[in-house]
């Protein structure tokens, strides 16, 4: 099977990022009815984490090393879906968005993938082989508007782009807009970096003016003084989020906080809904 080697493969950001949306859609599936799960940049399925980008910046040692390491069951559901991609006790391997999605399929439910870049999507293909996703090689943007609505009554759209290009929180703002006209109660997950709080707050404050009702801010800040220039953590925008997963996180927020603290540092997870 092909898989990519990657810089930041199972940093603290994916096992918050994946323990929360494990935990969003165990709440969604309470009710029988079928769910089509959208991942509008879908990478490539699965990642090294002995490859030497990997080693070299030592990521996945803070963040699914860590969540290893510990042993609070409220991660068990996490560890699990990456042990199902690992044939040891560590694991090697890390499984991107799509296989943590398709772990948690039902039979009613759709999974549809989309990935742009061809080399990318030629390792996705493999990578979800066996499984019955739909693999698509579209503009991400003009994907998550095209198929909403969603074919079943409910379902969820993950959107987790890379920020390399300078206008991507522009074209989320836009596209969301656009998105919730067309479907008001889907839910809609949005991850994000965070390096520079002031910036971040602009951005917020733009999704505020759209005026969404149930608009669930999840942030994960990794340090206890803001680091100038680099990686300070990341958070999840989260609309219409069930009310079983909101009652849940707490709980879930603290394990993930105690879990990924850097060394010296309490960190800060939190959740809050933005209101105009």
């Amino acid at each position: 099977m092909n898989y990519r080697h990657s810089f930041h493969a199972g940093n603290s950001a994916d096992v918050v990022k994946h323990s929360l949306l494990i935990a969003l859609l165990r709440a969604l599936q309470q009710k029988e009815g079928a769910l089509t799960l959208i991942d509008t940049h879908a990478g490539c399925g699965l990642y090294d984490l002995g490859g030497e980008q990997a080693q070299r910046t030592g990521e996945a040692a803070h963040g699914v090393l860590r969540a290893f390491a510990d042993t609070n069951p409220l991660l068990d559901d996490y560890r699990a879906a990456v042990r199902a991609v690992n044939d040891g006790a560590e694991p090697h391997l890390y499984p991107g968005s799509p296989q943590f999605l398709a772990q948690l399929l039902r039979p009613q439910d759709l999974l549809i993938l989309n990935e742009k870049h061809p080399e990318d999507v030629a390792i996705l293909r493999d990578a979800m082989r066996g499984s019955p996703a739909a693999v698509h090689a579209r503009d991400a943007y003009e994907l998550w508007l095209a198929l909403l609505p969603t074919r079943t009554a409910r379902g969820v759209v993950v959107v987790d782009p890379p920020y390399e290009q300078t206008d991507e929180r522009d074209r989320i703002v836009a596209t969301l807009a656009a998105a919730h006209r067309k479907w008001a109660h889907g839910v809609t997950v949005i991850w994000y970096p965070l390096k520079d709080r002031a910036t971040h707050q602009q951005w917020k404050q733009k999704l505020r003016r759209l005026g969404i009702p149930k608009f669930l801010v999840v942030e994960h800040w990794l340090y206890d003084a803001d680091m100038p220039g680099i990686y300070n953590g990341a958070g999840l925008f989260i609309v219409n989020p069930p009310y079983a997963f909101v009652q849940a996180l707490p709980p879930l927020l603290e394990a993930l906080r105690a879990a990924l603290a850097p060394d010296g540092h309490r960190g800060e997870i939190r959740a809050d809904w933005l209101h105009d």
